[in-house]
């Protein structure tokens, strides 16, 4: 049941395949590690990434630094002040101008508090709920569902599950049928998917769930290891070793709001058309000279659509589909964290572990977490197909795992005696994408609930220079019982737009049962038609967010209570 009893062999033969397929191009691979920084120089690049880079300098634009810094759980606000205490003793060491204390940014003057105090103040305006909760089903009980809590924050649930001293088995993941199932409860504002929310949220996502993460492997007590920003090299290729970035726009202008590569899109089409059910699907490799003729003649042939597909042996195409994520200029994982992906294995905990994956997730550049979902999707249709092509889930991982850690980009040298725990790990976190991909690419109701306080500091604005911390809190506190008083009211009729589908808005009674699903049925009797209810939509517009898609399992009366600005708009479901 542990990785010792299950093959490594496809692991190692997909590195001689690959240093086989680079030898000829004198670049040499190896397994991503992670390069030493001086002391305050990742603590720096740290607070920029969590968009707190104000605290660094002596001018200000304090307002945003302050907003996000007042949506901060505990655990959150300790790892920031962690990070600029270690990056202001390196700024004394070195003699350069002292780093700004964050009692400035918040208007005290003459104090001896330590600014940790102020962190800590905002926090308490925001009583966690962490401790109310009951997380005891972390000691495992094998064979049965467990619950995923996204409520909370990640970190809250580590610190409470510390302090009750619960036993965390130090488990590996089992193959095939036996692995863990976790179900993420509903709440009453049901489930966030990526992409539920608009690209104007979903840009603060990234920066939340970077301090989350931080928080999380503080409690754990992991370092969070991260790579400098790689310079990408420019390339004269139209396909092959061309940044992300670049294949889209250049996309894009065929086909306006491509999300996913064309080429790759096409390989996983041949692949998933033709090559499903073939034996040893993606293990067995094609030939590296047929390969190397194949990707000049797709440079050449692919965008004029004279590139036939039907000629193609699939495992050559499989072939092409490994040596287009590899040519990546920058891994697809992103060199800043691939070394913290690799890390994920040493968390002892598997919930924990998938927690950390999911953050690491939405951290990662939009078109890199579509390409990646892209890949994951195929890679588990290929599982689906293991009777056929004797291809299992940890077959598939094992393959892909050198594909996806190994970058020519970052050739350091992995300490000896570690190839096998570091191969084992990287191939062990490649099977955690694949079979729990659903879960990973969702957004936690605790970060979406972050991005709602953001948005309403924004839209107030509250002067935090002029003004001392209780004034700030006394508004916060005045905020919370407009909110308390707003959800006393047991029923509420509201509007409902679908201007593209029906002339008139429609007035809808909600009460406490009332779902997003139930409207959606009223409004398709209105519209006396036979269009599915399966295909329409409903968003969540303003207030305190941009545009949400709501889960049809939304109960209505308790989001109003939480955006009671907001407008509601029907849509037909774009896809």
């Amino acid at each position: 049941e542990s990785l010792d009893n299950l093959s490594m062999d496809s692991f190692w033969l997909e590195v001689e395949n690959i240093k086989q397929s680079t030898e000829a191009e004198q670049e040499e691979c190896s397994l991503a590690d992670v390069k030493t920084q001086e002391e305050g120089e990742a603590e720096a690049e740290w607070l920029q990434d969590a968009g707190l880079s104000d605290l660094l300098g002596d001018r200000a634009s304090e307002n945003d630094n302050i907003v996000l810094l007042s949506t901060l759980t505990k655990t959150q606000a300790a790892a920031v002040q962690r990070r600029l205490d270690t990056y202001s003793r390196s700024r004394r060491r070195k003699n350069k101008h002292p780093v700004r204390d964050v009692r400035d940014i918040f208007g005290v003057a003459n104090s001896e508090v330590s600014s940790s105090f102020w962190l800590s103040e905002i926090q308490n305006t925001f009583s966690s709920v962490a401790e109310t909760q009951d997380y005891s089903c972390t000691v495992r009980n094998p064979g049965k569902e467990e619950v995923f809590n996204m409520d909370v924050a990640y970190s809250e649930q580590a610190a409470v599950l510390l302090k009750g001293s619960f036993l965390s088995e130090s488990r590996r993941l089992k193959d095939g049928n036996a692995l863990t199932k976790f179900k993420i409860p509903k709440g009453r504002l049901g489930v966030t998917r990526i992409g539920d929310l608009s690209a104007q949220d979903m840009k603060k996502i990234p920066t939340l769930a970077l301090i989350e993460l931080t928080a999380l492997c503080d409690v754990l007590g992991f370092e969070l290891k991260r790579n400098k920003a790689a310079k990408l090299k420019t390339t004269e290729k139209r396909l092959f070793g061309v940044p992300l970035n670049t294949l889209l726009e250049n996309d894009q202008k065929l086909l306006p709001n491509t999300k996913v590569p064309l080429l790759l899109q096409a390989l996983l089409s041949c692949l998933e058309k033709r090559g499903l059910e073939t034996e040893g699907i993606l293990r067995v490799s094609g030939s590296q000279t047929r390969i190397k003729s194949l990707e000049q003649k797709l440079e050449r042939d692919f965008y004029t659509g004279l590139f036939h597909w039907d000629e193609v042996h699939q495992n050559d195409v499989s072939g092409l589909l490994k040596r287009f994520i590899r040519e990546l200029p920058a891994p697809l994982l992103t060199a800043e964290y691939l070394p913290a992906f690799a890390a994920v294995q040493n968390i002892p905990d598997l919930k924990q572990r998938l927690q950390a994956l999911n953050l690491l997730i939405l951290i990662l550049p939009e078109p890199n977490r579509n390409t990646l979902k892209a890949l994951l999707e195929f890679l588990s249709k290929v599982v689906a197909k293991e009777n056929n092509n004797k291809m299992s889930l940890w077959n598939v991982s094992t393959v892909m795992a050198p594909n996806l850690f190994m970058h020519k980009g970052l050739p350091n040298k992995i300490p000896e005696g570690k190839e096998k725990q570091l191969a084992e790990g990287a191939a062990d976190v490649v099977r955690m994408m694949i079979h729990y991909q659903d879960l990973l690419w969702t957004v936690s109701s605790f970060l979406v609930a972050q991005v709602r306080k953001l948005n309403e500091s924004n839209s107030k604005r509250y002067q935090f220079c002029d003004k001392r911390i209780k004034n700030l809190l006394r508004k916060i506190h005045a905020d919370k019982d407009k909110v308390e008083k707003n959800q006393a009211e047991p029923s509420k009729i509201v509007k409902v737009h679908a201007s593209l589908l029906l002339k008139d808005s429609l007035e809808v009674h909600l009460n406490n049962a009332t779902r997003v699903a139930d409207v959606l049925r009223q409004f398709q009797k209105n519209l006396n038609n036979s269009m599915e209810c399966t295909n329409l939509l409903l968003y969540e517009v303003g207030g305190n967010i941009g545009e949400h898609c709501l889960d049809p399992d939304t109960y209505l009366l308790d989001l109003y209570h939480i955006n009671p600005h907001a407008e509601w708009i029907i849509k037909q479901n774009p896809s």
